[in-house]
């Protein structure tokens, strides 16, 4: 048998709804050797990432760090840590990923409700504050950006309301985080986490997270240290501690918490090149400011968005609620939405989604995200996606949605 090719993955431009092309700036810092978990270097590293992190979700919290694995290690790792067997979750659902919360907080044991609205909506605060007076959850989770639908789930004024109802906010930001805005500590949210492969502009596998002091307090209550490296403190601790333990040994964010922490106590090994990729996806949102950083997105967002209409497509769902990096258009009638993808992909080099539930075959999702957002990406996908619509048999606009795309440019 002949030894197995190294690995050659063919030229791609990621344009879907992530992930996206990682910047090369990232997959450069993952090429760095490794060091040990407990090298003063390393320990460093993890301390300076923290840091960085603080600025990316604007916060102050003093946990803030990494999960080790893809963002719905960071998402589970939230809820399980959270959620107590028998505690009341209520979940604001307007797409796909509420779905993921509802399966995951059920999992954790817990009684969840819903409050739903159609996909291509977001769920108004009076709806959530009606839901939260009805069934006292000591929860609320929520999306803030669902790319199946393209939606940005306004937060401010659900903060202000769990606040008013002392009811904790855990959102999963993986999709918005880094292009859209996004204040942790104005907003009061209490947990947040993320993924890298959307406007962070690296590869999945590392989630940062930050926990608010009143959650990692609720957190740490249910602290159970594993034998053999307990000390004779941690029996004190525990003694007569009547909350749950948590369910999962590797997501205990209260055992992760004391890993990144000041004792530095043994609980996994750090994924070091991750952490390497993480770090420099922060420090260069950090270097390019984050205000920046949304408005760069809001641009080229803006850009994919007059440009498919100027090819004629119907864009999906309310614009106004729209996230900056992605847009959800109608596939036109007479093309087959899977076949112009595969054209679209296997002639230009070029990768848009489709999406799920019942949008699927309905909408294609296209991303305007980390690194690729910028001018070029946007105008070599709108030709292309030109080109393929034209083969397949649609009426386009000639040049429509490079024309369009350039006008908001030189606005």
């Amino acid at each position: 048998m002949s030894p197995a090719p190294p690995i050659d993955p063919p030229a791609r431009l990621l344009m879907g709804p992530g992930p996206i092309t990682a910047d090369p700036r990232v997959l450069r810092a993952m090429s760095a050797q490794l060091v040990g978990q407990y090298d003063p270097w390393m320990t460093a590293t993890m301390t300076e990432t923290m840091g960085l992190y603080r600025e990316v979700f604007r916060t102050t919290n003093e946990q803030t760090f990494l999960v080790d694995g893809t963002s719905r290690a960071g998402i589970e790792a939230a809820l399980v840590s959270l959620l107590e067997p028998g505690q009341v979750v209520l979940v604001p659902v307007f797409g796909r990923f509420g779905h993921l919360l509802v399966e995951i907080a059920t999992r954790c044991g817990a009684q969840v409700h819903t409050v739903e609205v159609p996909w291509g909506e977001v769920v108004p605060a009076e709806m959530v504050e009606e839901a939260i007076l009805r069934v006292r959850p000591s929860l609320v989770a929520c999306v803030q950006g669902d790319t199946s639908t393209t939606m940005c789930q306004p937060l401010a004024e659900i903060g202000e309301v769990c606040r008013r109802h002392d009811v904790m906010l855990y959102v999963d930001a993986t999709a918005s985080l880094g292009g859209n805005p996004f204040e942790t500590d104005a907003w009061g949210v209490d947990v947040v986490t993320a993924g890298l492969q959307k406007c962070l502009g690296g590869p999945s596998g590392s989630a940062p997270i930050t926990i608010s002091p009143a959650a990692a307090a609720r957190i740490d209550a249910r602290k159970v240290v594993e034998a053999g490296i307990r000390e004779a403190a941690d029996d004190d601790a525990e003694a007569g501690n009547e909350h749950a333990v948590i369910r999962s040994n590797y997501l205990d964010l209260a055992q992760v918490m004391d890993y990144w922490g000041p004792r530095r106590l043994n609980h996994h090994t750090e994924a070091t090149t991750m952490l390497y990729g993480a770090r420099e996806c922060a420090r260069l949102l950090v270097e390019e400011g984050l205000d920046a950083a949304v408005e760069r997105h809001r641009l080229h967002g803006a850009a994919m968005l007059a440009g498919v209409r100027g090819l004629g497509l119907t864009v999906f769902g309310d614009v106004a609620h729209k996230m900056h990096n992605v847009v959800a258009v109608e596939i036109p009638d007479g093309i087959d939405g899977d076949a112009a993808r595969s054209a679209l992909l296997t002639e230009f080099g070029i990768e848009i989604g489709t999406s799920f539930g019942p949008l699927h075959g309905r909408v294609w999702r296209i991303g305007t995200m980390g690194y690729n957002a910028r001018t070029d990406a946007v105008l070599t996908t709108l030709a292309c996606l030109e080109q393929v619509l034209r083969a397949g048999g649609a009426e386009v606009v000639a040049g429509g949605g490079v024309a369009a795309a350039r006008e908001v440019y030189a606005a």
